[in-house]
């Protein structure tokens, strides 16, 4: 499936349903694919691309099509960030956000505990989500000026 192939198709899905959640699915795909044809990639690379979209099988009539191409965009997502450190936009600030909340708890239960514990434990999140985020924010400055953000 070519990359216009498959912007009209997803483009055919969205107008076929009613649903928003559904829509988001679609216009998704729509929106990587679109600025995959904007980068100034190989014709290997976008021939490898094309072959990863057919491997999906992306014409088949599931019976939970957003489900279906929920998964098939974060594994698409997945191919991109693997084998060409492609990114989407707020990709390291929802990592390392998530990673701030992790160490920020541990942080919070370790070394604030002598605070009462839950004022700790509240500090410790708060201070590794806004740090964690920030860090995010950082690395995807980075990854966009670099050009490995789609």
């Amino acid at each position: 499936m070519t990359l216009k192939n498959a912007i009209n198709f997803f483009e055919s899905l969205e107008a076929e349903t009613n649903r928003k959640s559904e829509k988001k699915v679609y216009q998704e795909f729509v929106q990587i694919i679109t600025s995959l044809q904007k980068k100034d990639l190989p014709e290997s690379d976008i021939q490898s691309i094309e072959t990863e979209l057919d491997n999906f099988n992306l014409k088949s009539n599931s019976v939970n099509r957003k489900k279906y191409y929920k998964k098939a965009i974060n594994d698409f997502k997945k191919y991109l960030k693997d084998a060409f450190s492609l990114t989407t936009k707020g990709y390291y600030t929802t990592l390392y956000g998530g990673l701030g909340l992790v160490f920020g708890l541990l942080f919070g239960v370790a070394i604030l505990s002598n605070l009462e514990r839950s004022i700790g434990v509240s500090l410790g999140l708060i201070g590794g989500m806004v740090i964690g985020s920030l860090m995010g924010r950082g690395k995807d400055a980075q990854a966009k000026i670099s050009g490995k953000m789609l």
